[in-house]
């Protein structure tokens, strides 16, 4: 892996060295003012400060993806792209791409108002990409940002999760082919515990202030009754139906030590499965596969 003074990434990480602030203010100026020198002499911004991330996201978005206008409603989950583009170079690993004339197309379960994986798998990739939720908000937010920038319309198509019961049933058509599907899912267990998570963030960050969530987040995006073990244990039970549709399934494991209990799930329904490890600096990623025999 490249390694950076603040990243280790996936080499073809756009994301690699440390933000150079002057060219992000030069294509966003209001990042300007969230801009400041810390203690180490480096530029930086407040990341416990949610409109400081989102204007971050609007100036990266903007230099290095040709994004010229993306928002997300208040208190909507705002993503840390660098690590978001991660996943999606993993996901063209596992395919392993070579010939870049091949048509891809990508299905991400709980896409978010932000609809940052459809719009990075487009502009890195140019995947054809669907994004689903089952928050209308979410979905018409997503629609927004799609619909708002012309070189996203061709390939990114959002679609309303109308019973939350199923995760690719609804989503899915007859006849429809996926090359994978991906998924950040809730991590929380309830409210309470994502809560006690982002004061553990906060903590850490050094800061002394009101109970916040610096990404930002709605309670779907957040919690789930079992957290992320169960949700995607059921994913893997529902994936099941379409393994002649999708050619592999993906999803974020956030607790590694939720890995047990999936592989589990995994080994029950014979699926063929791999773990994708993603380094971040300081925080270590990844991310579960899996398919299924079609003979």
């Amino acid at each position: 892996m490249l390694k950076s003074n603040h990243y280790i990434l996936h080499p073809k990480n756009l994301h690699n060295k440390p933000y150079d602030f002057k060219a992000l203010i030069r294509e966003h100026p209001k990042l300007e003012s969230y801009v400041f020198v810390n203690d180490y002499n480096t530029k930086t911004i407040d990341f416990s400060d949610k409109d400081a991330v989102l204007h971050l996201n609007k100036a990266i978005l903007k230099q290095y993806y040709g994004i010229a206008d993306w928002n997300i409603p208040s208190d909507y989950l705002c993503p840390p792209i660098p690590g978001r583009a991660d996943y999606i170079h993993h996901i063209a690993d596992l395919l392993s791409i070579k010939n870049q004339k091949r048509a891809i197309k990508g299905l991400d379960i709980g896409v978010g108002a932000n609809c940052i994986y459809p719009i990075l798998g487009g502009q890195i990739y140019g995947w054809e990409m669907v994004g689903a939720d089952i928050d209308l908000t979410a979905v018409q937010a997503a629609q927004k940002n799609v619909s708002d920038a012309k070189n996203l319309k061709t390939n990114i198509e959002i679609r309303h999760q109308k019973n939350n019961a199923h995760i690719f049933e609804g989503i899915i058509k007859k006849g429809e082919h996926f090359h994978f599907s991906m998924c950040n899912p809730p991590f929380h267990t309830s409210a309470e515990a994502a809560k006690k998570a982002a004061l553990r963030k906060l903590n850490n960050l050094r800061k002394k202030k009101a109970y916040t969530l610096n990404f930002g987040g709605q309670s779907n995006e957040l919690w789930c009754n079992g957290g992320e073990a169960l949700f995607i244990k059921r994913m893997i039970k529902q994936s099941v139906a379409f393994k002649d549709q999708v050619d592999w399934f993906t999803c974020l494991v956030s607790k590694k030590e939720n890995l047990l209990k999936i592989v589990k799930q995994l080994n029950k329904l014979n699926a063929i499965h791999q773990i994708v490890e993603m380094d971040q600096g300081n925080k270590q990623s990844r991310f579960i596969a899996w398919k299924f025999d079609r003979n």
